[in-house]
């Protein structure tokens, strides 16, 4: 038989091969449509921009005169930020449809020009900036240059898409809530909020002017800094001085993300920089409560929020109260003659905030002024502390539902902070965890604006060497010991524990784990411990390792709802509950619990 025989038409074996081949042409066709699909579905310049036009910076001074600080520097700015012969939008095609062009730009626009900045167009951002999502119907949701499938964050979303896909080099925005911290976070880049009353407002349209801020974002960390000296217009000689962090524990166990790729890379980028001292630590939530009083009046008394965690919460409360109260005196007018058409989200804020009676007025403005007091008080002028910027990762483009409550009052806890104080604050990317930003922010007392950028930018390039190291590092487990030795170590914690000596009961739970891991009721007795301190997110992860060996264990789902009930995860909490409860439906600490929890997550 001759070779060509082998490859007839009646050979099988020819069929195959070609049916192989023309498989293998559909799929990498196929893989190509999705490639083109997924590129056309991120908009062009990330859907970041409303309008383009260009401003040009003011003349180089002649020689030999230095250039201009910001010169060769491109920048956009939000659309309710003012430009002479532009209408300002506000978000909004209503609010568009129904303004005059402004008749002159906004002060803050010049001093930039004036600095040798171009700009370049004027960026989306939410309706009447109500909102920390990103998320516009009228222009479109900007595309999240980091995460596309992901919001941007907002309300400045289009100033932080613009530089966050490097289509400028820095963006102005405003701040009222976290609206130039949340897309900083977002979208992993640099976010810079001043302190309360520095920078002028003129030319920007207001939406609570008790906690309104205009600031900027960039990618680069000298950019931001030089835009912060030209601002505020600092003087480069002031004197250096020692720098002091104060870590915010509490507020670190709102995160997931684990404290060796936030807190531990703060702590080990101070080691080999002179001029800072060993970072302290304090439990936020327990100072304000000692220290702002008049937030006692908020405090929602059925929470079962441990250590001042619903001090925060009622914090949190007050800066948006004060806010709907601010922006219903602003445009309840425009609001009830014009009757805009918002997106549902909007529109049940706007709505709210005009149907909004305040009695207590007097009593808002109260909590700021002793927040601002208390603040300076902890920080005086070398402190910094150092917060989460958010504690959830951005939610789905997707997702009809928007932020979820919970997620919404963590969110608003962290940021409540620097709005109700007026303090100035620096948002910084953190790398990532699970494919999600991270974002760790410092925050100084009010008017130690150039102390916070020269902090910043001294030990950037140290805080990012850490993120890398952390980043590549990866965590190896302990090996499992002697039973009998741990089972007298277990003993050793329950007397401390009876003692209220917590700290001690949490070492001989840890040594008991380290001989013996396999042990659910160490890891519940530390979850125990744990709560007792303050640590919230140890306790939960402690209570999820014992459930993992026991799913039966009762006491661990008790403590893990604790615990992240303090976290603000109602829904999470009462899942856990009604767990205990399957176990043990007489149980009166879950009854009580889920009764609790029902009305909080409702």
């Amino acid at each position: 038989m001759s070779k060509l025989s082998k490859f007839s038409a009646s050979n099988p074996k020819v069929w195959v091969v070609i049916g192989v081949g023309i498989a293998g042409v559909l799929i990498l066709a196929e893989v190509q449509r999705r490639r083109i699909k997924a590129k056309s579905s991120i908009k062009e310049d990330f859907g970041a921009f409303i309008e383009r036009f260009k401003l040009l910076p003011f003349p180089q001074p002649p020689p030999p005169a230095s250039r201009l600080p910001l010169s060769g520097l491109t920048f956009a700015i939000n659309d309710n930020i003012d430009v002479k012969g532009y209408v300002t939008g506000y978000g909004s095609a209503d609010w568009k449809r129904t303004h005059d062009e402004a008749g002159k730009t906004a002060l803050v626009v010049t001093t930039l020009l004036k600095n040798g900045a171009t700009c370049v167009g004027k960026t989306v951002m939410d309706e009447l900036g109500l909102g920390i999502s990103g998320r516009n119907q009228n222009y479109g949701t900007p595309t999240n240059p980091l995460k596309p499938s992901h919001v941007p964050g907002g309300s400045s979303s289009g100033s932080a898409a613009a530089v966050a896909g490097h289509l400028l080099d820095f963006a102005l925005g405003t701040d009222t809530v976290g609206c130039i911290r949340v897309p900083a976070s977002f979208c992993g880049i640099l976010g810079f909020r001043p302190s309360h009353g520095i920078l002028s407002s003129i030319g920007v349209v207001p939406n609570s002017q008790s906690l309104d801020a205009v600031g900027w974002l960039a990618a680069d960390p000298s950019v931001l800094h030089r835009v912060g000296y030209s601002l505020l217009q600092l003087n480069p000689l002031a004197p250096k001085r020692t720098r002091r962090f104060i870590i915010a524990d509490d507020l670190f166990q709102l995160s997931k993300v684990p404290i060796q790729k936030t807190v531990h890379v703060v702590s080990k980028a101070t080691e080999n920089l002179s001029g800072y001292r060993t970072p302290e630590h304090v439990n936020c939530g327990k100072y304000v409560a000692s220290n702002v009083p008049s937030l006692g009046a908020f405090r929602d008394e059925s929470a079962n929020q441990q250590n001042g965690m619903s001090v925060l919460k009622a914090l949190s409360s007050v800066m948006l109260l004060l806010q709907r109260y601010e922006f219903k005196t602003n445009h309840e007018d425009w609001v009830k003659s014009v009757k805009p058409k918002l997106a549902s989200e909007t529109s049940n804020r706007v709505w709210t905030s005009i149907n909004s009676n305040q009695d207590n007025i007097k009593s808002l403005y109260k909590v700021r002024t002793e927040m601002r007091a208390a603040l300076q008080s902890l920080l005086k002028d070398d402190g910094i502390l150092v917060i989460p910027t958010v504690a959830d990762a951005p939610v789905k483009l997707n997702s009809k539902k928007g932020l979820p409550a919970d997620s919404s009052d963590r969110a608003y806890t962290l940021l409540s902070i620097s709005s109700m104080s007026g303090a100035c604050q620096v948002t910084i990317p953190f790398g990532e965890h699970n494919d999600s930003p991270v974002s760790v922010s410092f925050i100084a007392s009010h008017g130690n604006d150039k102390f916070l950028l020269d902090t910043f930018l001294d030990m950037y390039s140290s805080l990012q060497k850490e993120v890398n190291y952390v980043s590549s590092s990866l965590p190896f487990p302990d090996a499992n010991g002697n039973m009998d030795a741990a089972e007298l170590l277990k003993e050793k914690g329950n007397a401390a524990y009876k003692g209220k000596q917590w700290n001690k009961a949490v070492s001989y739970y840890t040594e008991a784990i380290k001989l013996n891991q396999t042990n659910a009721t160490y890891y519940s007795n530390r979850a125990a411990a744990y709560l007792e301190l303050g640590c919230f997110q140890q306790a939960e992860d402690d209570c999820s390792s014992a459930i993992s060996l026991d799913k039966k264990n009762v006491k661990a789902y008790l403590r893990r709802g604790t615990a992240k009930e303090s976290l603000l995860f109602y829904k999470e909490a009462l899942q856990d509950f009604k767990h205990a409860l399957v176990l043990e439906p007489q149980n009166k600490l879950a009854i009580l619990a889920e009764k609790r929890l029902r009305k909080l997550s409702t």
